[in-house]
């Protein structure tokens, strides 16, 4: 009875700033987890700490810079470890050799003498093989119980590049943690029917909104104006790092070909460039100079900074995933966070999230003609004539749905499994 109350008090939103919920669940043996983030994805890393952290888990939370923020140093039973540091890529060859190992001198020290007993893997480092080999073995051999979030069950066969010794050093990995976190249905069984992983061990977890950016009073009609586009516009947005496996060439031909009947139609292309995808995103720059009239299309091909992710969103008036192939997308929960309605392939759990909440419309893969066709009946249906009101169902059913909180109980749960 004591141990449910105590569970009751520290599931209260005000939780997270009681110091006095988090000396109870250390005083009753509760876990301290070192939560890896590799260094990257700060939404999901301070989504995810602060919900561990409104349920008094304890955290070693390891990042970089571009982790860090306030929130990591403020929030009681949060230590942030910043081994990563500066990750600029315009540095020295010999400088990023030399951060990186760093990097990995500071982790193997701090697994050896930390109190965590779980180690909660977010992300993988730079040297992906050693990682999931030699890492993972040294974290079972200090006695750790390792946690991992699969975002991705086999991203290199999403990019075209997978291997043998991929798929295997991945087999490696998911066969020695002791559970794994995946986000749809069809990845929990790549993960049982590839990968050989038991059922028991894997949680289907819903993706959690994207609410780490900064919301202010900006209204839609201010975020156009802003952007340089007219009230009746239609403005379409492609958001987040672009790659190959995002279709964003099928993209482009449907809006030169909607752009041919209409002139209304405008578009905005924001994101930074994956790693080895430069010489894509330089034959989609060639195809818009050549083929679409200038102005049409406003490029922002750069690292968004987060004070400016909110102005993209309420510009836009939908977002288009045009994706070849992926499981899921924290775009696609961006857009729910800012209510933007979405218009994406039929692959992964597209269909599936954005039926469920009635944000938008789901068209063919690879199929310019249909991306222009939904893209068309998008914009003559009640989701965009009513748009204030179908944003703000959007946000309430993202709010509801998906929210940190349930992400955080069953999270914490899992640990407490883990460690018996």
């Amino acid at each position: 009875m004591a141990e449910a109350n105590l569970e009751e008090q520290c599931d209260s939103r005000t939780a997270v700033n009681s110091q006095t919920c988090i000396d109870k669940w250390a005083a009753h043996g509760d876990t301290v987890v070192a939560l890896l983030t590799g260094g990257q994805d700060r939404p999901y890393a301070l989504g995810l700490t602060m919900a561990l952290a409104s349920k008094g888990v304890q955290l070693d939370v390891v990042g970089s810079d571009e982790v860090d923020c306030p929130e990591m140093h403020t929030t009681p039973g949060v230590k942030f470890l910043n081994f990563r540091g500066d990750q600029r890529r315009d540095a020295s060859v010999r400088r990023k050799v030399t951060r990186v190992f760093a990097y990995y001198a500071k982790l193997v020290r701090h697994a050896a003498t930390t109190r965590a007993k779980v180690f909660h893997i977010l992300w993988n480092n730079k040297f992906e093989f050693f990682d999931r080999t030699a890492l993972m073995l040294y974290y079972k051999l200090l006695g750790k119980k390792v946690t991992l979030t699969a975002h991705n069950v086999n991203a290199a066969r999403r990019d075209l590049r997978d291997s043998f010794l991929n798929r295997l050093t991945l087999k490696i990995q998911y066969r020695l943690a002791s559970h794994i976190f995946v986000h749809t249905e069809k990845m929990k069984k790549e993960l049982m029917d590839h990968f050989r992983v038991s059922e028991q061990a894997i949680t289907v977890l819903v993706h959690p909104v994207n609410d780490a950016f900064p919301v202010t009073k900006l209204t839609v009609l201010e975020g156009k104006r802003r952007m340089g586009f007219r009230e009746h516009e239609k403005v379409i947005l492609f958001f987040g790092r672009i790659g190959p496996y995002k279709g964003l060439e099928h993209l482009i031909t449907a809006f030169q070909q909607l752009s041919k009947e209409a002139g209304e139609y405008r578009m905005i292309l924001a994101g930074e460039v994956k790693g080895g995808a430069e010489k894509y995103i330089q034959e989609i720059q060639k195809r818009i100079s050549s083929d679409v009239e200038a102005g049409r299309i406003v490029q922002r091909i750069q690292f968004i900074p987060d004070a400016e992710v909110e102005l993209y969103f309420k510009a836009a008036d939908v977002l288009v995933l045009p994706y070849l192939n992926i499981f899921q997308s924290g775009v696609l929960f961006l857009g729910l966070t800012f209510g933007l309605p979405v218009i994406a392939t039929d692959v992964g759990s597209f269909k599936e999230d954005i039926l469920r909440s009635g944000a938008g419309l789901i068209c063919r893969p690879a199929d310019a003609a249909d991306l222009a066709s939904t893209i068309r009946n998008y914009f003559e249906s009640s989701l965009f004539k009513d748009l204030a009101r179908s944003r703000e169902a959007i946000r309430t059913y993202a709010r509801t749905y998906h929210s940190w909180d349930a992400v955080g109980r069953v999270t914490r749960d899992v640990y407490k499994k883990v460690v018996k």
